[in-house]
């Protein structure tokens, strides 16, 4: 959007904690506001927002608003959704027209009272854990104060469709790939056939260490597959379950072929797809709701040629077509993802199919441009 010509302010619920950062975040140049984390961080400037707040003319409905929703979800959070509000409110630049919040729950609460308390318009992104982990009642009275919303699968455009009083406020947007920064990738060794102990197959999975990703599952499976197949796997990403992941690991006797990488630039993600020969993530409805809607890192493993091992959750079945551009499993069964793995581990002409079908898909489905064209449409920018 910034490259579109859109002027804008980015403002944040929270400071960073990741380390490293990937390229494309040294091309922002919109300067970024962080709101007090907690309120009782940063009290001064919390008493003279609200001081300010309580001023403007829609504080009243803002306040009304917010005593109904705290009724109904008496937490520590809810609270501090309001005051940070007050302080968007409050420090909001005259000229800004417009307020957008990038998820569903905390971020669209703070945005909504805002909004409110200015009488600014306001609109919304929705992903996964926001949608899934917030009650029906709070996404209904969201999707009726907004101007529009977009979500980025289908599953979760007709899950909210379903919520909204009006269902045309609710359209689907693809993320998709910027593929100038995923080339296709040179041509792999591609014989590996899990026979040669000295040259194995070559697994990667990219993703948080948390529930809904399905390394237990994963883990599982790759403990029941045959001894003698030959493969390794470079898991990449942090997470709060990788210690535990770890120890699983080292107990289900597979420590000598997993490598943990941890959180890593975008360079070295696109360097392990492109030494990998197979894509493997087991995605899954965690006990709280959390799911995933549509991996990113999906379309990036089949930007690069790879063929995945997945599950069918969510709207993981938008990208991958069973037997096509990969396999898709139940989740939650170890034993039938281990006979996938096996499959594929064993038939490296089927891999290259998969992986040819699966850049063609990325290409034809999932350019970034067109998910571009209608966010830049709805923000009223010229191409």
């Amino acid at each position: 959007m910034q490259q579109r010509g859109l002027d804008i302010e980015i403002v944040s619920l929270r400071h960073p904690t990741d380390a490293s950062t990937h390229p494309v975040h040294d091309e922002i140049s919109a300067p970024v506001t962080y709101l007090p984390e907690y309120l009782y961080q940063e009290p001064r400037r919390v008493f003279a927002a609200w001081l300010k707040a309580r001023r403007l003319p829609g504080y009243g409905r803002a306040f009304r608003t917010w005593i109904r929703d705290l009724r109904r979800d008496r937490t520590p959070n809810r609270v501090r959704r309001f005051g940070q509000a007050c302080v968007v409110a409050a420090e909001v630049a005259p000229e800004v027209s417009h307020l957008h919040a990038h998820f569903l729950h905390t971020p669209a609460s703070v945005a909504r009272y805002a909004a409110m308390m200015t009488g600014l318009p306001w609109t919304c992104s929705a992903h996964a854990k926001d949608i899934y982990t917030s009650p029906d009642w709070e996404i209904r009275e969201k999707l009726g104060d907004c101007g529009w919303l977009v979500t980025c699968t289908a599953a979760n455009c007709d899950h909210l469709r379903n919520l909204a009083p009006d269902p045309d406020k609710v359209a689907l947007v693809y993320h998709g790939l910027d593929l100038s920064r995923w080339p296709a990738p040179e041509d792999r060794d591609g014989g590996r056939d899990g026979t040669d102990a000295a040259n194995p197959v070559r697994l990667v999975s990219v993703g948080r260490a948390v529930e809904k990703k399905g390394y237990d599952d994963l883990l599982a499976a790759l403990a029941q597959m045959p001894k003698d197949l030959a493969w390794r796997l470079d898991h990449i990403g942090g997470g709060p379950l990788r210690d535990k992941l770890q120890q699983l690991a080292e107990q289900s006797g597979l420590q000598d072929r997993i490598t943990w990488h941890g959180a890593q630039a975008q360079d070295a993600v696109r360097r392990a797809y492109q030494e990998a020969d197979l894509f493997v993530l087991a995605p899954k409805i965690a006990a709280d709701g959390d799911r995933d809607g549509l991996p990113n890192v999906m379309m990036e493993a089949q930007s690069q040629g790879l063929a995945i091992v997945t599950t069918a959750v969510s709207a993981v079945p938008e990208l991958i077509s069973d037997g096509v551009n990969g396999i898709l499993n139940p989740p939650g069964d170890p034993a039938t993802l281990a006979a996938s793995l096996a499959r594929l581990i064993g038939d490296p002409a089927l891999r290259r199919r998969m992986g040819d079908a699966g850049r063609e898909r990325v290409l034809h489905d999932f350019a970034m441009e067109r998910g571009i064209d209608d966010l830049a449409a709805r923000f009223n920018l010229g191409r």
